[in-house]
């Protein structure tokens, strides 16, 4: 058992930071959380409701971060506290179908007219991972295109240029992946269909799917170009590739039928996560139904996984999503979100701090630069230093927002009106703490 230090309680963040980094690498189970970009300790959460945190020292924050981006109804929501506790107590994994799979399942098809089929995992990086896999052995090609800054989960072979932690470390790519995985993944510019067609020229028939998120969230928020997301439709359709959409983020955030419905271009395959779990851990990936017909025990492309449709998972989301589809719940986050955002922007005016900031829907995010954001070599001019001011002066007021320049914002159902006006009025002093330097 951790035996703490009596100089300090062992119920505090400082103290359970440092007993942390004696048993898990950094302190953490996910690099960002150590708030190395932003420097000082990690706060370590206690409990969370509605639109609140509360760490372990009694501190409580007002949570845009949303566990990256889940907890669209807020945390610890009473109607999907109530079925994850009945369905708990009718037993927490089988390794075996259930009626929930199939509600869950259902759902996401009418959700996503471009899903006929679709398969359950246990998170994003395996969905991504999985849909490439399916994309390859469909195809018959190897070479994959993704983009700078577009984060797909820690796979080997995606681990390019890639965005989130990455991004906040300064580490475009990882060790411990041999330079072979990754030959056969083209890294290009997010937004710039130009390179794109000269890949297609250059690799004609050799490509088996072009690959991203289509509002990256993981450099920031960055929108598509006029024009973008359907110009890689038409070039994938035109050579016989397929169309990767991975929408962990945007899935039900941007909008019940995520951001291809928003801008209307269909892919051949979707990936999502986050809202579909409810805040559990899940991931899925579905799509035209003669390309996931080569999915086993149908097709030759091999993919499993023992708590695939885990039953507390599907629960979360059943009711997530059954939350979402009431009237006007998209356009309450839009108005809340809008509210937000400019109020933020208009503190940052006030107090002479330029600023960029991005939003689709409820999702948002607010870039130290002057400069147009468009794409993963724009987000460097963001300044890093006036955001770790900006971030530990909301922090000391109570905000709670990502410990990174390079992470999206979220906004949920249970922030209210006097959640969104104390964060503009923290966001004011906070810049006027980064103007003052």
């Amino acid at each position: 058992m951790p035996q703490f230090s009596n100089a300090s309680p062992p119920h505090t963040s400082d103290a359970l930071f440092e007993e942390a980094q004696r048993y898990i690498p950094g302190g953490v189970n996910s690099p960002v959380r150590a708030f190395r970009a932003v420097g000082g300790t990690p706060r370590f959460i206690a409990r969370a409701a509605g639109s609140k945190i509360y760490d372990v020292d009694g501190r409580e924050y007002i949570d845009y971060v949303a566990s990256w981006g889940p907890m669209i109804l807020g945390h610890a929501h009473p109607q999907v506290v109530q079925a994850l506790q009945q369905a708990a107590e009718r037993g927490t994994s089988y390794g075996a179908p259930t009626a929930g799979e199939v509600t869950l399942a259902g759902m996401i098809c009418d959700a996503f007219p471009s899903i006929d089929l679709v398969r359950l995992v246990s998170s994003g990086t395996e969905a991504a991972m999985s849909a490439i896999r399916v994309a390859r052995g469909y195809t018959r090609r190897d070479l994959i295109v993704k983009f700078d800054g577009c984060y797909h989960g820690h796979t080997d072979g995606l681990l390019v240029q890639a965005g989130s932690g990455a991004t906040t470390l300064g580490i475009p790519n990882s060790g411990g992946v041999p330079s072979s995985y990754t030959q056969q993944t083209l890294s290009l510019p997010f937004n710039n269909l130009s390179t794109v067609r000269e890949a297609f020229d250059r690799y004609r028939e050799r490509i088996a799917a072009v690959v991203l998120e289509p509002i990256p969230g993981n450099m920031g928020v960055v929108l598509p170009v006029d024009g973008f997301l359907q110009g890689l439709r038409d070039l994938t359709s035109q050579d016989g590739a397929l169309l990767i959409f991975d929408e962990v983020i945007t899935g039900f955030r941007v909008l019940y039928g995520g951001a291809q419905h928003l801008y209307g271009v269909t892919p051949d395959l979707t990936v999502l996560g986050k809202i579909i779990g409810g805040g559990l851990p899940v991931g899925a990936f579905g799509g035209r139904r003669d390309i996931m017909e080569q999915i086993a025990p149908l097709g030759p492309v091999y993919q499993a996984g023992t708590l695939s449709g885990n039953p507390l998972a599907v629960t979360a989301g059943i009711e997530t999503l059954r939350l979402l589809r009431r009237p006007q719940v998209y356009e309450h986050l839009e108005t809340k979100a809008r509210q937000l955002c400019d109020g933020v922007q208009d503190a940052a005016k006030r107090a002479g701090v330029p600023v960029y900031a991005t939003r689709v829907g409820s999702m948002f995010c607010t870039f130290f630069t002057d400069h147009p954001i468009t794409d993963y070599a724009s987000t460097s001019s963001a300044d890093t230093a006036q955001f770790r001011r900006y971030f530990h002066a909301l922090l000391d007021a109570g905000v709670y927002v990502a410990p990174s320049q390079f992470e999206a914002g979220f906004v949920s159902t249970a922030h209210t009106d006097d959640d969104i006006e104390r964060t503009i009025a923290a966001s004011y002093r906070a810049f006027q703490a980064v103007a003052q330097r």
